[in-house]
């Protein structure tokens, strides 16, 4: 069972915390974290993309000179390709980019993610992640107590103090329990997680 150090937000070490081994130290599958990863940003393009090929660009119906005696090139149309304002070979169309995974393997790959934290020693465990008010300096100054470098905050609930205190800080993100993904833990260097968090995603993924 993994063992890690509990701090407060001033940085301070005030004890440990046992992590359930079936999430926080599960055996890390590289496989499942890169078919997350792909599918995520496979996920997150539009496929609006367009452009018009010759037969749907507007014009081009008259030969543009007869086909011998003028010593050019023989052209059939002046929306051909190699024509300004010509249609585009190949043309890109819309289409769905969308990847789909099972429930199975994208547990196996929050898992993952998360116990390659551990074992990098890149996660810090708060005792409690919250802000009397909104005040960006102190959000700072508490991250850079506890050493987290481009970190992902993660709350069990949403708290509009820390999210609002964290999102002009550069490369920090907040996210949370019911939220939290493959992608997110594995983008950033450090993941600072509240104990009340780390309960939640037990209860749910253990």
């Amino acid at each position: 069972m993994p063992n890690v150090n509990l701090y407060n937000m001033k940085g301070e070490n005030i004890g440990t915390v046992d992590l359930a081994e079936t999430v926080f130290g599960a055996e890390i599958n590289a496989s499942a974290m890169h078919s997350y990863v792909v599918a995520y940003l496979a996920n997150q393009r539009q496929g609006t993309q367009s452009a018009k090929t010759r037969a749907e660009v507007s014009g081009g119906g008259k030969k543009p000179w007869r086909q011998k005696g003028t010593g050019r090139a023989r052209q059939g149309s002046t929306r051909s390709p190699q024509w300004t304002h010509g249609g585009v070979v190949f043309a890109p169309k819309p289409r769905d980019y969308r990847l789909s995974l099972n429930k199975k393997l994208k547990r196996v790959a929050l898992a993952s993610a998360l116990s390659s934290k551990v074992a990098d020693e890149k996660i810090v465990v708060v005792d409690s992640i919250e802000m009397n008010e909104i005040k960006t300096r102190e959000m700072a100054k508490s991250l850079t107590a506890l050493k987290a470098v481009k970190p992902l905050i993660v709350l069990a609930e949403n708290d509009e103090n820390v999210v609002k205190s964290a999102r002009n800080i550069e490369g920090v993100e907040v996210s949370f329990v019911g939220a939290l993904n493959t992608y997110e833990i594995l983008k950033h260097d450090t993941l600072v997680i509240s104990k009340s968090a780390v309960e939640k995603i037990e209860e749910v993924y253990a």
